[in-house]
């Protein structure tokens, strides 16, 4: 700019010393009109004999030196037209140059398109930064997060995503702050499996896997605080569905049982002599493979294996809709306790404090 300004004075001066020069030429035509009048006039005079020789030569050197100052000031004039132009066409460039050095320097300065807080800087001042070419990305300058949306990415089991719908209610708990809970709701669900052990989308992978997955889910935060930063832990609750004054019972007292295998300890308590045949029958092989989902009920010292339909699932425990009546005793435990238990079993129940595994409730 200092050399954008210094050329602008240049200029001025010129426009000064071309208006200078153009005065000094209208004198000197001035002069040079009065001289050829004079001289005009000594010619005839000097034909008549009228004037002396001496004075004739006056007025021609008077002439001719009138004739040189009009060549000589029409010459500084052009002379100071040409630096005048050569001075306009140095500011022209300077100020090419200026708005060239404006671009490179607005190309300089990164304006972020949302307002937010730099929670990632990792070229500093007086660092070099690379550009971007083509394919290849450039230099990460720095990471804005807009705090005015705060949302928490958390992964979802695959045999439980199917349950997740947009806009659904949601509860996050932050490790950071683990007194808290914060209300959102969910705004993002993904479509791509991730592997759990390694995080990695399934369709990166060249062959399938056999592992368990999860799916991305984002809750956005309905009113998030000032004191929630990008990148801490979270773990999150989702209300898919609510229920009220339903039965329900514990999701581990809840077992599969096939048909036929019940369909055979019943005959056998019966006294059917075939039922050892049909118990044998209910193999792989066997044609009828169906398999009922119930809970066992105790009746009369036994554990009865009674079919059940069934609702939505919570953490702990699993909404009955048909099958069972509210005040029945059933059976809960451990897995290996439940996959044991045959139908018709005999069982006792427990009593307060003993803590036995299988005992009815």
């Amino acid at each position: 700019r200092a050399g954008v300004a210094s050329l602008e004075s240049a200029v001025e001066a010129a426009q000064a010393n071309l208006k200078t020069s153009q005065a000094e030429l209208r004198r000197n035509h001035a002069d040079f009109d009065r001289a050829t009048l004079n001289w005009d006039r000594a010619q005839g005079l000097f034909k008549d004999q009228l004037i002396s020789q001496q004075e004739y030569d006056t007025r021609k050197a008077e002439f001719e030196s009138a004739e040189a100052s009009v060549a000589l000031a029409e010459a500084r004039v052009t002379q100071s037209q040409a630096e005048l132009n050569r001075s306009r066409s140095n500011l022209l460039q300077s100020r090419a140059n200026l708005t060239r050095a404006d671009d490179f320097l607005q190309k300089t300065i990164y304006t972020s398109p949302i307002d937010g807080v730099v929670t990632n800087l990792p070229v500093h001042v007086g660092e070099q930064s690379v550009p971007g070419v083509q394919n290849t990305p450039g230099s990460f300058l720095m990471t804005v997060a807009d705090m005015a949306e705060v949302t928490a990415e958390v992964k979802v089991d695959e045999t439980d995503i199917v349950n997740v719908k947009m806009s659904q209610p949601a509860e996050v708990t932050i490790d950071a702050f683990p007194n808290q809970t914060f209300k959102g709701r969910v705004t993002e669900i993904g479509t791509t499996a991730l592997v759990r052990s390694t995080g990695r989308s399934t369709a990166e992978l060249q062959t399938g896997t056999q592992e368990a997955k999860d799916f991305k889910v984002v809750i956005t935060l309905d009113n998030p605080p000032g004191i929630v930063r990008p990148g801490l832990s979270t773990t999150s609750r989702v209300t898919t569905a609510t229920r009220a004054k339903v039965l329900a019972i514990p999701i581990q007292a809840l077992t599969i049982r096939r048909k036929a295998d019940i369909e055979a300890a019943e005959r056998a308590s019966k006294g059917d002599k075939t039922a050892k045949a049909a118990t044998v029958a209910a193999t792989p092989e066997n044609k009828d493979k169906e398999e009922w989902q119930g809970v066992f009920v105790v009746k009369d010292g036994q554990a009865r294996f009674q079919k059940v339909e069934t609702g939505i699932t919570g953490v702990t425990d699993i909404e009955i809709t048909g099958g069972l009546d509210e005040g029945q005793k059933i059976v809960t435990g451990s897995y290996r306790v439940l996959r044991e238990l045959r139908h018709l079993a005999k069982v006792r129940e427990e009593k307060p404090g003993e803590g036995a595994p299988g005992a009815p409730r």
